[in-house]
């Protein structure tokens, strides 16, 4: 049985991008999001186009008991999964203590619990059998603070660290680790962000999710730690270990407080 690569967050954007990257490699896949509709459709227009298996199983991973419903199936099946990719994120913009509450408790369970939870359900079976991959997604916020988004920018720094500390953890059992810290990219994610776009846009400073997802997978083969797509964006990683933190946390607030439309 070919193993599959698990893909959550996979009905749109970079988890959908990586999807089809993917499965023009031939790879099956295993496709979780909320939308049971949009995965169906995805499913089969796959399984056409590059004669693939495409499964998908509908979570919802801020619902506890429903990702504890996932990885009892995953355990109970026979799937074996040597690939596991971690896409599904949430954001929220303005003040933290201005925000519903139930926002910010849904961004740390999908952001941080379910991403962590994951990682070690699955990642105990890859070192286990001595063998597999994990790319965990992050985003350049996870470089530095940022007010207006301190909690989406809290939660991608969490990523970024628990993904290179799990790289070394698991090197020495065979499990490859990696972290995806792209810019801004075209998504849904600034719509249900409430964050403006417009501007990215018109500077030519977003990359598409098909180009992310390129370059991802050809890093992937390649077993890079961090993976940071586009020149600009590798230079903005850099930028806050040069600065002093104070003027860091004056031009992130600037920067979210000009797209937010909070």
């Amino acid at each position: 049985m070919h193993p599959y690569a698990l893909i959550t967050g996979a009905s749109s954007g970079i988890g959908l991008a990586l999807a089809e990257a993917l499965a023009r490699r031939g790879r099956n896949l295993i496709l979780v999001a909320r939308q049971r509709e949009a995965l169906d459709s995805i499913a089969c227009e796959l399984t056409q186009r590059f004669g693939v298996e495409v499964l998908f199983r509908v979570c919802d991973l801020a619902e506890p008991l429903q990702l504890s419903g996932l990885l009892h199936e995953l355990e109970q099946s026979e799937l074996s999964i040597d690939l596991l990719i971690n896409s599904a994120g949430v954001g929220t913009c303005g003040a933290f203590v201005a925000q519903d509450w139930r926002g910010e408790q849904q961004l740390i369970e999908v952001n941080i619990l379910a991403l962590a939870r994951l990682c070690h359900a699955l990642g105990t079976v890859m070192a286990g059998q001595g063998s597999g991959q994990i790319l965990n997604i992050a985003s350049l916020a996870g470089f530095h603070p940022g007010p207006g988004m301190s909690n989406y920018h809290a939660s991608k720094a969490y990523v970024l660290h628990f993904s290179e500390g799990l790289r070394e953890e698991l090197k020495e059992y065979g499990v490859k680790v990696s972290v995806l810290c792209p810019g801004p990219t075209r998504s849904a994610f600034f719509r249900s962000a409430q964050i403006d776009s417009t501007r990215l846009e018109g500077a030519k400073r977003m990359m598409s999710a098909e180009e992310v997802a390129l370059i991802t997978v050809n890093a992937l083969e390649k077993n890079r730690a961090i993976i940071i797509p586009g020149w600009r964006n590798r230079l903005w990683s850099v930028a806050p270990r040069l600065a002093p933190r104070w003027l860091v946390r004056k031009i992130a607030a600037r920067l979210n407080r000009t797209f937010s439309r909070c």
